[in-house]
């Protein structure tokens, strides 16, 4: 009983994941490959050949919008380690975490009145004088994509880093604050290093993240090539195609589980190391 104890208190865990991920993902993978006449590789057809220029769209959206979440993961969480200003340190740790509660698609709502062309941006930037109102234009594209997936997910990636930050020793960075070093060569030759493999995780699980997402691309952008997601929920509502949408959503699951193989790859040949 006491080797089955540890095996129990993993069931409940193991049971969810197993009915809400591994049976769901199951059924999506078996109807991918499902025809009227049985299994075939038509619906990877029609989805390659219809949605190729989706998939590179979505691909670059989201890996852009994943590097500008690791620069701004590392620039705050940075700050907030090596930072002299206490009081911009305490406002910035109390600020950056605010979007982290938001959900999606109340995100997606906000940018539409944010950068719009005229949403609060671009009246905010007319009404000091630092814009003329000819100069105001929408964001409301591939643009705003980005603006939202950075915004969103930014404070959960420097959640994971400046955490790993605040826990490395202080010792060696004192003691190159005391040879003379600066603040980024500090956090790019001492700190980085540390907490790389933080920093992989928080952008590993953001990329996962956003390509899932269907509010934001289907709110904030209109316009064609879209992000799978959308086409996805278009081949389900609009065509009744769900060999289609398994298709694409089967796409979207590799595209993921290649990033994922590839931190995990490198996380294991470190570790050997």
């Amino acid at each position: 009983m006491t080797r089955l104890f540890p095996y129990l208190l993993l069931a409940p865990a193991l049971l969810v994941v197993g009915a809400f991920f591994v049976l769901p993902l199951g059924f999506s993978v078996a109807g991918a490959f499902e025809g009227p006449g049985g299994p075939t590789f038509d619906n990877l057809g029609r989805a390659f050949g219809l949605y190729r220029t989706d998939l590179l769209f979505t691909l670059v959206i989201v890996a852009a919008s994943t590097a500008l979440i690791g620069i701004g993961a590392v620039a705050i969480g940075g700050y907030l380690t090596l930072g002299r200003n206490r009081t911009a340190v305490r406002i910035l740790s109390a600020m950056y975490r605010w979007p982290l509660f938001i959900p999606f698609i109340v995100a997606a709502q906000a940018m539409r009145g944010f950068i719009g062309q005229n949403g609060l941006m671009n009246n905010t930037l007319v009404w000091i004088g630092l814009m003329p109102q000819e100069w105001a234009q929408s964001f409301l594209d591939w643009r705003g994509i980005v603006i939202t997936f950075v915004w969103k997910q930014l404070p959960f990636a420097t959640l994971l880093v400046a955490g790993a930050m605040a826990a490395l020793d202080r010792a060696g960075i004192e003691a190159a604050q005391n040879m003379g070093a600066g603040r980024m060569r500090i956090l790019l030759g001492i700190v980085l290093p540390q907490v790389a493999r933080n920093v992989m995780v928080a952008l590993v699980l953001s990329f996962v993240t956003m390509m899932s997402v269907l509010s934001v691309p289907l709110m904030i952008s209109g316009q064609s090539p879209t992000m799978l997601t959308v086409a996805m929920a278009w081949r389900i509502n609009s065509l009744g195609d769900y060999g289609t949408a398994n298709a694409l959503g089967l796409v979207a699951c590799v595209a993921s589980g290649i990033v994922a193989w590839a931190w995990l790859r490198q996380s294991a040949r470190e570790a050997a190391r």
